[in-house]
């Protein structure tokens, strides 16, 4: 009786953003560990993976999202997955940040480290000499000391974390694995670099821009 129960509230919940017109309200967690934004039974599904230390994806996120997500994922016509390809230790550490906490907080948290790359890149230069601490202890004495020198406490206290808070989803090796194993899948599947996108699950080729993905995205919608 329970499960039923809250099976139909689900239901009633995605009817509820339905008829309001706008899915960017519903984010669920897949099983791999990945956010997906959007109506789940959207006819094109758009997955894609990104690393928080590649200007490319700052770039990208800078001129896409807010128009993706206003014309296409508003309508329930296009649902966005947010797959990871970690490529070092910083990078882990911000992904493990952006998926602390409900995943009604991702998307934004995803925008913000995004939005402000080019902020706390610049603290990676000056941080040199304390480097060592990136990569010398437990994992989650590396975490910490990279959010401590990156300025990583404050942003998320900016968005509703204390610093036991943030410290706990530092702690959460069940998150490092399923973004360790993401970043798996996406070599097992020959992605190229980030950013990079499926389309129902087919790798576009040659398409690691705005521009580019627009296209694709038009063609089919």
């Amino acid at each position: 009786m329970r499960l039923a129960k809250l099976a139909t509230l689900a239901v009633l919940a995605l009817f509820s953003v339905a008829a309001r017109g706008d899915w960017n309200a519903q984010v669920a967690v897949l099983p791999s560990g990945s956010h997906l934004l959007g109506n789940p039974a959207a006819a094109i599904k758009l997955s894609e993976y990104i690393s928080y230390t590649c200007p490319h994806c700052a770039e990208f996120d800078r001129q896409a999202s807010d128009s993706m997500r206003l014309t296409y994922v508003r309508s329930g016509k296009l649902a966005i997955e947010y797959r990871h390809l970690v490529r070092d230790p910083v990078d882990m550490t911000v992904a493990m940040l952006t998926n602390c906490g409900p995943s009604s907080k991702f998307v934004q948290n995803h925008i913000t480290f995004l939005r402000q790359q080019a902020q706390w890149m610049a603290r990676i230069d000056n941080a040199q000499g304390q480097q060592v601490r990136w990569t010398t202890g437990t994992p989650l004495a590396r975490r910490r000391a990279i959010a401590d020198d990156l300025g990583f406490y404050q942003m998320m206290l900016a968005r509703g974390y204390d610093r036991p808070t943030v410290d706990r989803c530092l702690a959460d090796e069940n998150i490092a694995r399923k973004l360790a194993d993401q970043t798996r899948e996406a070599s097992q599947l020959g992605v190229p670099g980030t950013p990079s996108f499926l389309i129902n699950g087919e790798l576009l080729a040659g398409t690691h821009t705005w521009p580019a993905l627009q296209a694709q995205l038009k063609a089919r919608i």
